[in-house]
């Protein structure tokens, strides 16, 4: 068992997996078949609307019986540290107040000075 799932365990803790993905509007460009001589031509608006979602999946580190908790945030456009704010703090609220290691991938919205301050305050 790893370091921090050893903790987890120790400390009855929800073990939270949490990442973000975008997702635009635009088609996919790909080849198709035509009739010899006619280049099919595909044909939409370049729009370049995008949407977000931050999804969190957490695992009770001492009672695996429990099952796994889902949930997820969408938004309109990307994520800043400030909309990641948001996010953690309905995780915080999902969780009602239990201890949570919260596992994440290094984008810089993650580290950032603000991010930062306010994980101190928690």
């Amino acid at each position: 068992m790893a370091a921090h799932q050893k903790g987890a365990l120790r400390n009855r803790s929800w073990i939270v997996f949490l990442d973000e993905s975008g997702v635009s509007l635009l088609p996919q460009v790909r080849r198709t078949y035509a009739p010899r001589g006619h280049t099919p031509t595909l044909v939409h608006r370049l729009n370049w609307k995008k949407a977000s979602m931050a999804a969190a999946l957490g695992y009770h580190a001492a009672d695996p019986g429990r099952g796994a908790r889902l949930c997820f945030h969408l938004k309109p456009g990307s994520y800043d540290t400030e909309a990641l704010i948001g996010v953690l703090t309905q995780l915080k609220d999902f969780y009602e107040g239990g201890r949570v290691v919260l596992v994440w991938d290094g984008l810089s919205a993650h580290w950032s000075r603000d991010m930062r301050a306010w994980v101190e305050t928690q």
